[in-house]
């Protein structure tokens, strides 16, 4: 059986828990023959990614918790040629910092920059998932036991199967079958306020049509005017607004490959 890690990205409220207790846990302390010390600044074993989309004032943030994922094909195994790089019965992937040369080889291999290289040392260092710990008795890696609201989950991949199931991996694409998964990534969306531009006031309950991908999604704006299209997937998309004694506007061609704040929307009577 082997390790895994499910992260909801719905939960993760940006706190850094996760981050802070790596730095404490390997900074400064010797965890040979798993890790040297990480050094104070520079690496992030476990690094929070802000992401923020859109622009003022239709703006959402989200939070990753990034680290390496201990993949089942993994590609820095596969360029180290000293032997340097091992995975252990519980799939954690690990770097011998004794046997490490600091070709560097394996830190260009990841496609996930996970891997962080320690000049003073001269070695390529990354998350261990705390293999000493688990080693000791201790029943997580302090990150996800640091995780406030349960946002970060780990335990046995096959006992985690029903979390797994409606998750992603970052990149699926390298195919290295990474074994840190992510529910609830947002997906883009469109947004914009819908207003009377002679009353100068905002238009409440105007009804707003999204076609595009083969789907249709339909919402109204509240009252302040403003009106969201949450989760949608990259690709073009027709907006229709329509609102009693108002002429409709419709919107062509809208690439959700980026997030899309239409601004203020005026209509005319």
């Amino acid at each position: 059986m082997a390790k895994a890690f499910v992260i909801d990205v719905a939960k993760c409220s940006g706190c850094y828990n996760c981050q802070l207790a790596c730095k404490d846990e390997h900074c400064g302390n010797d965890w040979t023959p798993y890790a040297k010390p990480q050094p104070m600044t520079g690496q992030f074993w476990c690094k929070v990614q802000d992401n923020v989309r859109g622009t003022i004032p239709k703006v959402k943030i989200h939070y990753i918790s990034k680290m390496c994922g201990h993949c089942r094909n993994a590609a820095c195994m596969d360029v180290c040629e000293h032997d340097a790089i091992y995975r252990r019965d519980d799939g954690f992937v690990i770097i011998d910092p004794e046997k490490c040369t600091g070709c560097k080889k394996c830190q260009q291999a990841c496609p996930y920059d996970a891997i962080y290289f320690n000049e003073e040392l001269g070695i390529a260092q990354k998350c261990t998932g705390c293999a000493h710990l688990l080693d000791n008795g201790f029943k997580q890696p302090r990150c996800s036991e640091a995780c406030p609201t349960d946002a970060m989950v780990f335990g046995e991949e096959e006992d985690l199967a029903d979390l797994i199931k409606d998750a992603v991996v970052l990149q699926p694409e390298a195919g290295l079958g990474p074994r840190v998964y992510y529910k609830n990534i947002p997906g883009r969306f469109i947004g914009a306020t819908v207003y009377d531009p002679v009353e100068k006031e905002v238009i409440i309950g105007a009804k707003c049509v999204l076609t595009g991908g083969g789907k249709e999604y339909e919402t109204e704006t509240d009252s302040y005017g403003d009106f969201w299209f949450r989760d949608l997937a990259e690709t073009e998309f027709r907006l229709e607004i329509t609102a009693e004694g108002f002429k409709p506007l419709v919107f062509e061609k809208l690439d959700t490959h980026n997030d899309i704040n239409l601004g203020d929307v005026p209509m005319e009577k």
